[in-house]
């Protein structure tokens, strides 16, 4: 079983473009292939009265998916930013469950100290005050629009696909399938040590893919680098780094096809002895 995760503000549909560019590498025209929406994205409701959503509660989401497709034997798991974050933790903290790992673009967070928590908390608890909302749109195609202005590369044909499953039609406008929730800030912050500890436990083989276009690390404004990334990274036993060219953060959509070859090789590779 290859178990597929999304990001923030995706959808399980996102995969489709890369799973049918695996499904023409040899031995993975008939191979299991699942993937999930996280609660309050796609087809997944989120928790009644929820204000804001915790990885922990992923965690335990994931856990239950995992053990339920396939109680007695490891899988391999794929996740992407968010899902790539909460799959490499999970591998640290359930390494018999898992066969291989891909984690694309899931870099993690910066690191935060304690002193920060005050302010956190009170912008968690003056955004619990506030309603949220996500912007609706008058078309399919007002949504492909928005697909196409998040990633330019990925095609216009493809936007529109992914369009009527990233979204559903209500009232006669198009809305985003996703709790207004998740625009709330985590009151909890990121404790990089802890991330560490449970990459460090990892016995499975990991393989990080990055689109050599990203701009992921441009969003910290230099609080957290490329290079921090990989100096964290040197925890886990056995990984690799890879790239995909003319590829940014969202690989998946932009090479499909260049990625597929990327797995296909990953999930069949001999695995490193681990001491």
């Amino acid at each position: 079983m290859l178990l597929l995760v999304h990001g923030w503000m995706d959808v399980a549909a996102s995969f489709q473009f890369m799973v049918d560019a695996l499904r023409q590498q040899p031995g993975w025209a008939e191979r299991p292939i699942a993937a999930l929406d996280w609660r309050g994205f796609g087809q997944t409701p989120g928790p009644t009265g929820a204000d804001c959503y915790y990885f922990p509660d992923y965690l335990g989401d994931l856990d239950a998916v995992v053990h339920a497709l396939s109680p007695d034997h490891p899988i391999d798991l794929l996740g992407h930013s968010m899902g790539g974050n909460v799959v490499t933790m999970y591998a640290g903290a359930r390494p018999s469950k898992i066969r291989r790992l891909v984690n694309l673009e899931g870099f993690g967070m910066p690191a935060t100290s304690p002193d920060e928590a005050p302010d956190r908390y009170t912008r968690w608890l003056d955004e619990l005050r506030t309603p949220m909302q996500l912007k609706s749109y008058d078309s399919l195609e007002g949504v492909a629009g928005r697909l196409r202005a998040n990633n330019p590369r990925i095609r216009p044909d493809r936007a529109l696909w992914l369009a009527q499953h990233w979204a559903r039609e209500e009232g006669g406008r198009w809305v985003i399938n996703a709790d207004p929730a998740h625009k709330r800030v985590n009151p909890l912050l990121y404790r990089v040590e802890e991330v560490k500890a449970l990459w460090a436990r990892i016995t499975c083989p990991v393989l990080v893919i990055e689109g050599l276009q990203t701009e992921y690390f441009a969003l910290f404004g230099g609080r957290y680098t490329r290079e921090e990334f990989l100096t964290r990274a040197e925890v886990m036993a056995d990984w690799r780094l890879e790239g995909l060219d003319d590829a940014g953060h969202m690989l998946h959509h932009d090479q499909p096809e260049a990625l597929a070859i990327h797995l296909a090789a990953h999930f069949t590779r001999p695995q490193t002895a681990v001491a």
